[in-house]
């Protein structure tokens, strides 16, 4: 797998609606509706649709006269880069350490505790 660089705030922001997007993708128009107020300028976002091109995070090609962009990125790639300083910077290397920082800070129900030992039950099936 190449390389990938972690995201500013906004650019983050612009994957986010991409990947929530009907088929991962659309036009600046689409992703422009997907913002809650106040939204970015067109030009604005017209920009950062540039800067993630750049960085080869989206791709886009013309469909009529409009381009039309979609991620080479996959949220879950994303996500494994984002963890992966975390767990690391903060945490030893250590998941069960991470997971542990978690489960102190979050007020789980029962049900919600039954689901994630479900969840780990079902990895080590694997």
């Amino acid at each position: 797998m190449r390389e990938i660089k972690q995201l500013t705030k906004a650019e983050f922001q612009v994957m986010q609606i991409l990947w929530n997007l009907p088929g991962q993708g659309g036009f600046t128009g689409d992703i422009l509706a997907e913002y809650e107020d106040p939204k970015p300028a067109y030009t604005t976002l017209a920009t950062f649709l540039k800067i993630l091109t750049g960085k080869g995070f989206i791709r886009c090609r013309k469909k009529g006269n409009k381009l039309y962009y979609t991620p080479t990125v996959s949220q879950k790639d994303y996500a494994e880069v984002y963890f992966a300083p975390v767990k690391s910077t903060f945490f030893h290397d250590s998941f069960q350490e991470m997971i542990r920082f978690l489960f102190n800070r979050e007020h789980l129900s029962e049900g919600e505790v039954r689901d994630i030992i479900d969840i780990i039950h079902e990895s080590q099936k694997r």
